[in-house]
């Protein structure tokens, strides 16, 4: 299972020993001490689950979760946030979080397990190009909006051809039933 990779992003070296401990033997768990070593590792490592720290030194949580966000590579990662206060969580990143998880610490075995199963889960939900999931998120949403544009626009158009079908229907059924009244 070596091949299973998991990030823990954290300042606190209690916290990326106690993940360490808790999780199953066999995986490979790399750590992370600052946002910096957090981002590259995910780009040298591609590690296949990351749990991360919202408040970090020289580069926030918030800012790799919305580099995560970004990158259609990346959202495919299951992801776990952490952190002790949920309110700075919540006024960056609205509930509910529907691709990832997060947990609040301090954590037991129980909750980390239960987090990653769910962040799993999520992750597999999500679709291959999402919108971000980050409030006031400039370019990301001007690149998703230019996307879903582009997919309304094939929508209508295959509607379009829909309804000029019915109508054509329409029509023939129409003078079908005035041929049969005479």
């Amino acid at each position: 299972m070596a091949s299973h990779k998991i990030l823990v992003i954290d300042d606190s070296t209690v916290i990326r020993k106690r993940v360490k401990e808790m999780l199953p033997p066999g995986f490979e768990v790399l750590e992370a001490k600052d946002g910096v070593e957090g981002i590259n590792l995910i780009y040298q490592e591609n590690p296949n689950f990351i749990m991360l720290d919202f408040i970090l030194p020289k580069m926030s949580g918030f800012e790799i979760f919305e580099k995560l966000q970004s990158e259609p590579k990346l959202q495919k990662i299951p992801l776990v946030l952490m952190s002790g206060r949920k309110e700075e969580v919540t006024a960056k990143i609205k509930e509910p979080f529907k691709y990832f998880s997060f947990i609040e610490k301090p954590f037991n075995k129980k909750q980390l397990t239960d987090a990653i199963k769910e962040s799993m889960q999520k992750a597999k939900k999500r679709p291959a190009t999402a919108p971000p999931t980050v409030s006031g998120a400039t370019d990301q949403s001007s690149v998703a909006s230019a996307q879903e544009i582009a997919q309304l626009k094939a929508k209508v158009a295959k509607m379009q051809k829909e309804i000029d079908a019915l109508k054509k229907q329409l029509g023939q059924l129409v003078t079908f039933i005035k041929q049969k009244l005479k």
